[in-house]
């Protein structure tokens, strides 16, 4: 199994950092939330049973996965993006026809190194690609290889949500430009009761609260910042004029953060925002996938219609 190593981007998140201290409000991807540590409570949010969307989403592959495999035909190329543990994707390999090859995308490689070991034990005769490379940026995929069909990109965990409306419609259009002739199969979180989103975010177990806060964990390790954890605080919280969670972590006084020598202030509950997951309805899906140039196909969903699997054909 190949592995291809990304370069370091610890430059990134430290010119990251600096801009997101820097501004007003301050502000940064949550791409940063995925160190290994990141990752691996990331799955533990998942497991929770106030998180709906991944059991939901679990439980539309595990009942339409045999139509999925009809839309994808024979010798796929199948790519993932934000492949995290890979739990999702053995649902469609296991009905698959042939599959040509999977290419998992993360941004966190050891992670995705270790699952990918793991679906190999699974999947013996599956060539597996992974990829560490941040896809919120212009992307490149591997070379296309002899005899595969499609190429079908799998964007499961309503992952979209993270990006703004501009951030969206650029990545449609890049799956347009690296897909051509195949076919994304996306999932979404659907609107739905701000009691039931409030939950998800806010855990009782305090999971989520803690992966939150792990981003300045891994500020402090890996940029040599100060942050005091005690000091702050999860927040997250349903903006329902803008259909989006927002997650930010909450400053509980005054206080001064180095990072490089500059000292940044923060007022008393001054936040950093690290998530925006935004909620969707189906006729919102099928305009921005329409005007990216994607073709509405096949839509699943939960009887509770909590969240959906929308198949785009990439003309």
């Amino acid at each position: 199994m190949d592995m291809i190593v990304p370069e370091t981007e610890r430059l990134q998140f430290m010119q990251d950092m600096q801009t997101a201290l820097s501004q007003t409000p301050k502000r940064i991807s949550p791409k940063y939330f995925y160190d290994q540590v990141g990752s691996v409570l990331f799955d533990r949010i998942c497991e929770l049973p106030e998180y709906y969307p991944t059991q939901t989403e679990l439980s539309i592959l595990k009942s339409h996965a045999g139509e999925m495999a009809e839309c994808m035909g024979e010798n796929a190329d199948i790519i993932e993006f934000g492949a995290g543990s890979l739990q999702k994707i053995r649902y469609l390999l296991n009905v698959a026809r042939n599959p040509a090859r999977y290419v998992p995308m993360d941004i966190s490689g050891p992670h995705l190194k270790a699952a990918s070991a793991e679906l190999q034990t699974e999947f013996v005769t599956l060539k597996i690609l992974p990829v560490v490379a941040d896809y919120t940026n212009p992307w490149h995929l591997p070379s296309s290889i002899p005899g595969a069909g499609k190429r079908i990109a799998f964007f499961p965990g309503s992952t979209l949500g993270n990006f703004s409306p501009e951030q969206a419609h650029a990545f449609f259009q890049n799956c347009v430009q690296h897909l051509s002739g195949g076919a994304l199969l996306l999932g979404v979180d659907l609107i739905k009761s701000p009691a039931v989103l409030h939950a998800a975010y806010n855990d009782s177990q305090g999971v989520t609260a803690a992966f939150n806060l792990n981003l300045l964990t891994r500020a402090n390790r890996d940029l040599g910042c100060d942050f005091d954890l005690t000091q702050f605080a999860h927040s997250a919280f349903y903006n329902a004029p803008f259909k989006r969670i927002e997650m930010h972590l909450l400053s509980l006084k005054s206080q001064i953060v180095h990072l490089n020598g500059v000292a940044y202030a923060f007022e008393q509950g001054e936040t950093l925002h690290t998530e925006y997951s935004h909620k969707f309805t189906i006729a919102g899906v099928e305009q921005a996938a329409h005007l990216a140039g994607l073709q509405v196909g096949s839509f699943w969903t939960d009887p509770q219609q909590y969240f959906g699997l929308f198949w785009l054909q990439i003309p």
